[in-house]
């Protein structure tokens, strides 16, 4: 006979009736703002009562691919305290909405492989890992579960069970976590910008528990990201005072998806034509034009570096930007894209005739790293032509190509001594402290 878990958070953090869940959770997809079609197969989002969080916790669940076969839930342990992590005994997982599989073959694997022990009585008053079975049930549809309660346990471990698990491509994963707790609005919306930032950053350095609930699951996949080189894009971030509008005590929610690649990259095939709408759109509105009005996704509040370039009749007609991100990535390319029609030195301004005529492209810059070098022969040898964008600075002179560059001097030592020109070097100038750094582009066009 099956072994069935009742669940302990109906009529609480969701409603026990079947119409009334379902209505509810329609109301979500009915609501989504989140239209990326990027198929991801990791997650994090809220476990907040659905009244709160359910909108985020949806819109996460709603990225993963529809194909998966298995689902990891990695929640925090909130009522019960022990080492290590935990997994049931139970076959299947009861809701409202019906019964879900547990795979009972992992979760063993789980306790031989990975010293998990059954925590029944630790699961059974948790909401982390069920308030998000019936978004499951939902969203997926046939598909096995896998919880996993997550108390004293080092991030290296869960990161390895992602990293093993990984392989198998039918499975997938739910990293179940708040944010902040219990703070002012504004206090909120600071600490929640750090922790977002450390997300994508995958940077935990001076993390702390207060930050997020489920921090230990979070920092699990995001080491996972970054030892993949792969990305966390945000999708969504709100607090409960979005629901309740009582700013004087809130809960922090936000969602993110793992991408398989570079955020640039993801953002130029996703969003490529909406920030050169957006681009267009600034430029344009500078000559009393209404700028349209749209919601615009998340992934651009998350901080990057870019260069917008003005083109006219395939001559440069303007070319500003930033080399390091230290602001959203959307008002940086809106800064970006009015300073190379109006205020870029080399040319005069943008005229309002002018603006048809005009060719716009947008590089995104990943982060610049140094390169170690003993000559100036060394460092030729070491700069790759056509995909390094170079820095070059020496005390208070410096200069900066775009990899784009490449295409008007393919030849290494033509490009480093116009470079050096630029910075106001001679060409044949260098020093024991010259320095150079590398860094790529993805160009949107």
């Amino acid at each position: 006979m099956k072994k069935i878990k009742k669940p302990s958070v109906a009529n609480e953090f969701y409603s026990g009736n079947p119409s009334e869940l379902s209505a509810q959770i329609l109301s979500f997809e009915n609501n989504n703002y989140n239209n990326s079609k990027y198929k991801a197969r990791a997650v994090i989002v809220p476990h907040a009562g659905l009244v709160y969080s359910g909108r985020l916790a949806y819109e996460g669940i709603n990225q993963l691919d529809k194909g998966l076969k298995n689902i990891f839930i990695l929640g925090p342990a909130h009522k019960k305290w022990f080492d290590g992590i935990g997994v049931t005994s139970y076959d299947e997982w009861e809701t409202p909405l019906g019964n879900v599989e547990i795979n009972t073959e992992i979760t063993k694997e789980l306790i031989e492989k990975y010293g998990a022990n059954y925590q029944d009585e630790a699961l059974a008053p948790e909401h982390s890992i069920e308030i998000q079975i019936p978004l499951i049930q939902s969203v997926i549809g046939n598909v096995k579960i896998i919880p996993v309660l997550i108390a004293n346990q080092s991030t290296d471990l869960i990161t390895k069970i992602i990293q093993d698990y990984w392989q198998d491509k039918q499975n997938g994963f739910i990293i179940s976590s708040d944010l902040s707790h219990f703070l002012t609005d504004e206090e909120a919306k600071k600490i929640d910008l750090i922790t977002a930032q450390m997300i994508e950053k995958a940077d935990f350095n001076g993390v702390e528990t207060g930050q997020a609930c489920g921090i230990m699951g979070i920092i699990g996949l995001c080491n996972f990201a970054k030892q993949n080189n792969f990305s966390m894009i945000r999708v969504d971030m709100i607090n409960s005072a979005f629901v309740t509008k009582d700013i004087s005590r809130v809960v922090g929610y936000g969602t993110w998806f793992l991408f398989e690649g570079e955020k640039n990259e993801y953002i130029k095939e996703y969003y490529g034509d909406f920030i050169l709408d957006l681009a267009k759109t600034v430029i344009e509105s500078s000559f009393d034009k209404k700028p349209s009005q749209h919601r615009y996704p998340q992934v651009l509040d998350e901080f990057g570096a870019s260069f917008v370039t003005l083109e006219k009749n395939g001559r440069l007609r303007g070319c500003i930007g930033s080399l390091s991100a230290y602001q959203p990535l959307i008002i940086d390319i809106v800064h970006h894209a009015s300073d190379a029609a109006f205020k870029d030195p080399r040319f005069q301004p943008v005229s309002q005739d002018e603006v048809k005529d005009l060719s716009i492209a947008i590089s995104l810059l990943s982060h610049s790293t140094a390169i170690e070098f003993t000559s100036e022969e060394d460092l030729l040898d070491k700069i790759v032509p056509f995909e390094d964008g170079i820095i070059i600075q020496d005390g208070k002179l410096s200069a900066v190509y775009l990899p784009s560059v490449w295409e008007q001097l393919p030849d290494k030592k033509e490009f480093l001594k116009s470079l050096k020109i630029k910075a106001g070097m001679k060409p044949d100038y260098f020093s024991k402290t010259f320095k150079a750094f590398r860094f790529s582009t993805v160009y949107v066009k």
